[in-house]
């Protein structure tokens, strides 16, 4: 398994992924095609805020992938440049589930995330996923609320 920073050549198969782990109705509006050029005109507007780490087994081929948003915080007295993190759309294809393809991953984004400085890293997981990042050293905290907003 290499786990790597994504590239721009990597956008159709990081494409191919966030499409697969997609629900039915959602694949039904738009083709992987289609999606990576949407994918490419939206990192390019955001390669500052976003990467990308992918997984291969075997060249070229995408089997997994993480990305992390980095958030600049509010300055404070004595620390001008605060950043948080958060890991996004996390997904390894089905037939390479429980390889620990996924824990490399978080651990390559939340690494990145903490070399560029942030003062923390959250996940918003699914119930399924949630036991992977709590064996990883995330935990829930009383402190990060959310209200729906639907």
């Amino acid at each position: 398994m290499n786990i790597s920073a994504a590239r721009t050549d990597d956008i159709p198969g990081l494409a191919r992924l966030i499409w697969t782990m997609a629900a039915a109705e959602e694949r039904a509006q738009q083709t992987p095609e289609a999606l990576a050029d949407d994918l490419a005109l939206w990192w390019a507007a955001h390669e500052r805020s976003h990467s990308a780490f992918v997984a291969r087994l075997n060249e070229p081929e995408l089997v997994g992938m993480a990305w992390i948003a980095l958030v600049p915080r509010v300055p404070r007295p004595g620390s001008a440049a605060r950043v948080s993190a958060d890991i996004q759309s996390v997904f390894v294809a089905p037939q390479h589930r429980g390889r620990g393809i996924g824990s490399a991953l978080i651990q390559a984004a939340t690494d990145h995330a903490v070399r560029l400085g942030s003062i923390r890293v959250t996940v918003h997981s699914g119930v399924t996923a949630t036991p992977l990042y709590e064996r990883l050293g995330f935990a829930s905290s009383p402190q990060l609320l959310q209200t729906p907003l639907d």
